[in-house]
């Protein structure tokens, strides 16, 4: 039976730093990932991202999956399916919608976990005012930059996000090292295959869109969810959830210097109140 690795609770700083690579890595490869929507579609682009970064850490990990009880089957499967349905539909929602608000509106999934995970009152409190920030990108530049489709997506990608942490950190004690997450990205890919195979085969003739989307599973998969678990592994599951806190800063920046993705003063807000929430959420808890 594998051994769960203990929780380093006393040494915060090294998973905090864990935290905020993820956020950048992650934002920078959904940037990547974009520019090969119009060959790809999003669900190609999804199955590439995943099956990519899942054969190299297969390579890497080398998961010595025959001796895994059926604990560990449950949680690996389990984040398998979260990672399908949780990058699945956010790759589809940022087809129609500017990366940042669209990272703004999913990270109303970690924290409204973060805020149950906590059960009190101003924790909630937090989680209305990152609800009314999102609120606020609906109206900006008069409600017509956030197309309803993109939005209902996203929305649907928040909850397989906080269904991610929960899972992340099931797997992380269920399985020593990285390769319950070689295994789970394995699985995710397999579900996506139906939708998104014939768009992934476009890019496998092109050697510029093959590098792409093998650069989008190494920044976008393999470094931000390495980072992520190690860190759930010395973090509790709300003060992980609310150290997401700059995704949707970080996620505007990235959309604007690599996809020209400009932003509304009014949406500048929006994004800045969610941010604040997140960080009084982390500050105050």
């Amino acid at each position: 039976m594998t051994t769960a690795p203990p929780r380093l609770a006393s040494a915060p700083g090294p998973a905090v730093l864990m935290v905020l690579g993820s956020c950048a890595s992650l934002q920078v490869g959904a940037a990547l990932a974009a520019r090969l929507f119009p060959v790809t579609g999003s669900a190609g682009a999804t199955l590439l991202r995943l099956g990519l970064a899942a054969g190299v850490l297969l390579a890497v990990a080398r998961p010595a999956v025959r001796s895994w009880q059926r604990h560990q089957w449950r949680a690996v499967l389990l984040l398998g399916a979260s990672l399908a349905g949780m990058n699945g539909f956010f790759y589809a929602a940022i087809a129609r919608i500017p990366l940042g608000p669209a990272v703004t509106i999913e990270f109303l999934g970690p924290l409204t976990l973060a805020a149950i995970l906590s059960r009190r009152l101003r924790d909630f409190a937090w989680v209305l005012l990152a609800a009314a920030g999102v609120a606020a990108l609906g109206f900006a530049d008069g409600g017509t930059t956030l197309d309803p489709v993109g939005v209902l997506l996203v929305l649907v990608a928040a909850v397989f996000w906080a269904l991610y942490i929960l899972a992340s950190s099931r797997a992380g004690t269920a399985v020593a090292g990285q390769g319950g997450l070689a295994v789970a990205m394995t699985v995710g890919a397999l579900v996506l295959l139906p939708g998104g195979v014939s768009g992934a085969e476009k890019a496998l003739t092109s050697p510029h869109l093959l590098l792409i989307a093998l650069a989008t599973g190494l920044l976008a998969s393999v470094i931000p969810y390495s980072l992520e678990m190690s860190a759930l592994r010395r973090l509790p599951q709300r003060a992980f959830g609310i150290l997401l806190s700059l995704e949707p800063a970080v996620a505007a920046l990235a959309g604007w210097l690599l996809l020209a993705q400009p932003l509304s003063p009014a949406a500048i807000a929006a994004v800045f109140l969610v941010v604040l929430a997140s960080i009084g959420s982390t500050a105050l808890s």
